[in-house]
């Protein structure tokens, strides 16, 4: 039994090998459009180092704070990406999102191989495809309720759909 385990383990390892895991980032999504804040309070506090923001290309002029899609922040050696929660269209969540506010990014060669080996593993697609300064973004729910982005940066081998186009 313990080889059985042993092996499929071993076997799931190289599965991620060969989809092309490239990376692994905590994200929080801040309630109340107070990212900025928390970029500035981890700053301040931890020491924490901005390496880049990508803000909504969308936001309207008139509305006072930028909506941050992310601020990826190096603490240290890790690296964590802040983020405002927001709904669908763009409006500032304050309500309990899917994963607490909390989600996972990983970075792969193949969005589409590490989406579909996630989703043969029971992963739950929870948003379309989309394209942003930031690449190509899926989002999965695992079994637990965990939110997992997969991304891959433009110019990756990234999904069937756009070999299509």
């Amino acid at each position: 039994m313990a080889e059985e385990a042993a092996e499929q383990q071993s076997g799931e390892a190289a599965a991620a090998a060969v989809v092309g895991l490239l990376g692994f980032k905590p994200h929080l999504a801040v309630p109340g459009m107070k990212a900025d804040a928390a970029v500035q309070f981890y700053k301040a506090a931890f020491g924490a180092e901005e390496l880049r923001r990508v803000a909504h290309p969308k936001r309207k002029a008139e509305q006072e704070l930028p909506l941050i899609l992310f601020a990826e922040l190096k603490i240290g050696s890790s690296l964590l990406l802040v983020s405002d929660c927001f709904d669908a269209a763009g409006e500032g969540g304050t309500a309990v999102v899917i994963g607490g506010g909390i989600s996972f990014r990983l970075e792969a060669e193949d969005v589409d191989a590490a989406v579909k080996m996630a989703v043969a593993a029971d992963a739950e697609v929870v948003s379309e495809v989309a394209e942003d300064e930031s690449g190509v973004v899926v989002k999965l729910k695992d079994p637990f309720g965990v939110v997992w982005v997969v991304s891959a940066a433009v110019g990756n081998k990234t999904l069937d759909a756009e070999a299509e186009a």
